[in-house]
């Protein structure tokens, strides 16, 4: 068996070509303002530094402009709702993104619900996740939401099979577990403490990790055909699945990296430029 390889890198380069266009569209429709995402890093993690630059590159790769926005590591919850409520009404700004995590003293979860959901590009917010999962209008959580349009475009049918997701963070695992429950297939959610995890992955047609460890799940513990999306990224390249013993066995895989991870940020890109879309409409 040859398995399909999952090529979000390929993918995000053609997504970012084609929202070139519209972006350029919508510049030429407001005298030459660009569409804008703001960016919010608190403190000086290098990772989320990092992360942050790359969302800026791919903002001028599409011909958007990005607002970067740093506070300092003493930052309070009060200060950081603050500057989104600054975003939330700056109208010239399209979609906010607070980088996760921040600093331990702030209350991320009350900062992510601060965010206007109009502006939740990120798909962060508890409204906006509800919506999602009620199969309304919002903008999903940009890994989950580029897992999903990267299995359409590899033409992988989830309609009817069976989905184990390992991992039940509130911005990738539950909400991947409910886009994939309203494309129809039946979804099991398990994380680092279920019980039977072996036996569990090894009845699913899909799997996804999400966990969050390196090489927590072990590649002989899925079974042959599946389709395997590994949403995990860890320091040496690694991610949540072991996949050392080869992907030959699989109908599908992401690689890692160059899988999942493009697909994160050009999904955050594309619903920036909806967002402006929608601003005009």
């Amino acid at each position: 068996m040859t398995a399909l390889v999952l090529d979000g890198k390929s993918l995000a380069r053609t997504i970012e070509a084609e929202l070139a266009a519209r972006v350029g569209a919508i510049t030429r429709k407001t005298g030459g303002v660009k569409p804008i995402l703001a960016t919010i890093l608190v403190g000086s993690d290098p990772a989320s530094a990092t992360f942050v630059k790359m969302k800026g590159n791919a903002c001028e790769r599409a011909g958007m402009a990005s607002l970067r926005v740093m506070l300092p590591e003493a930052t309070t919850t009060g200060e950081l709702l603050a500057e989104i409520d600054r975003l939330n009404a700056d109208p010239r700004v399209h979609g906010i993104l607070l980088q996760h995590p921040v600093p331990a003293q702030i209350d991320e979860r009350a900062c992510f619900d601060r965010i206007a959901l109009r502006k939740d590009v990120d798909g962060v917010t508890a409204l906006g996740f509800g919506a999602m999962s009620m199969n309304e209008p919002a903008y999903g959580s940009a890994t989950p939401a580029g897992i999903m349009r990267l299995l359409r475009h590899h033409g992988v049918d989830v309609e009817g099979r069976h989905a184990v997701v390992v991992g039940r963070s509130p911005i990738l695992g539950k909400p991947v577990a409910m886009m994939l429950l309203n494309a129809h297939a039946t979804v099991t959610i398990c994380h680092s403490r279920t019980r039977g995890l072996p036996e569990l992955i090894g009845l699913a047609d899909i799997v996804v990790a999400a966990v969050g460890k390196p090489r927590f799940i072990k590649g002989d513990w899925i079974r042959s055909g599946a389709v395997v999306v590994d949403a995990g990224y860890h320091p040496g390249g690694v991610g949540d699945i072991d996949l050392t013993g080869g992907t030959e066995r699989f109908s599908a895989y992401t690689p890692v990296p160059g899988g999942v991870g493009p697909m994160t940020i050009a999904t955050l890109i594309a619903q920036t430029v909806e967002a402006a879309e929608s601003s005009l409409a």
